[in-house]
This record gives C-alpha cells, sequence and structure tokens, in this order.
C-alpha cells in the first residue's frame, strides 16, 4: 500500500514560523515520525509546495501512485475552489489534516473547502495530526 502525503504553502517553515500555534518540529521530523510508524505496513511519500497549482496536479495524478492521499493544504484549506475539484474528481481517497484546530482559531479558517469532497478531516493533534492521517489511511483500506 503506498499513501502521498502532500503539503501546502508554508509547511516548508514548519519549526521557525509561528511556534505557539504550529510548534517547534519540522516537516522533515514530522515525515520521519510517520516513516517509522508505518514501517512494514506502507510506502509513504512526502511532498510539500506553495504552490495550488502542484497541488491541484498530485492529486489528480495520485490515482496512478498512491492507494490514498492524506492532505495539509494549509491555506488552500479555506481559498481553493480548484483544488476541492481535483478532489472530487480523483479516484483515490483523501484525508484532510492540520497541526492546529483551524475550528478554534480565526473565523475565516473555520470552513475548509476542501472538507466536504474528503473521507474525513484530523486537525488540532499537532505534529500527531499527520500520524492519525496515517492511521486512517491504513484503516480505509483495511475497510474494502
Amino acid at each position: 500500500m503506498k499513501i502521498l502525503f502532500l503539503n501546502g504553502p508554508n509547511l516548508n517553515l514548519l519549526g521557525q514560523r509561528q511556534p505557539e500555534i504550529y510548534g517547534t518540529t519540522t516537516l522533515a521530523d514530522i515525515e520521519a515520525a510517520v516513516r517509522a510508524q508505518a514501517e512494514g505496513r506502507a510506502e509513504i511519500e512526502f511532498r510539500q509546495t506553495n504552490d495550488e497549482g502542484k497541488l491541484v496536479t498530485w492529486i489528480q495524478d495520485a490515482a496512478s501512485t498512491a492507494d490514498v492521499a492524506v492532505i495539509n493544504a494549509a491555506g488552500y484549506t479555506h481559498t481553493s475552489v480548484a483544488l476541492r475539484d481535483a478532489i472530487a474528481a480523483s479516484d483515490v481517497p483523501v484525508i484532510e489534516i492540520h497541526l492546529s484546530n483551524i475550528h478554534a482559531r480565526e473565523e475565516f479558517r473555520h470552513t475548509s473547502l476542501i472538507a466536504p469532497v474528503c473521507e474525513g478531516q484530523i486537525c488540532g493533534f499537532g505534529p500527531n495530526s499527520y500520524v492519525l492521517g496515517l492511521e486512517a489511511a491504513l484503516s480505509l483500506k483495511s475497510a474494502e
């Protein structure tokens, strides 16, 4: 089984950007934790981009490269109709994740445009949101 983890804008700055919200763990640290948790159970691929178009293309291509996609779309969660449409058109189940609890933050973050077309949403568990996303992805495939 292959699980594709897609990361949107500014996640390359984890560990430096707003540590009071996002913590001091880097995206590389998170990737290492997910890989350790997945060992012997799934092949993991991590990607990060600040480009909305790349995220859309990666979702479109996911059917030929992965069994499940886990996405932290970051700011595009609340703004990208294009990303929502790509997820809706995808043959691959997609799980939405966030480090912070988007529902407990600024009002504009409360609405996720992608949530209605994802299998589910995990938010508010810091770096562990990624590990929970892994477990959710594994459970999706085992339920088939």
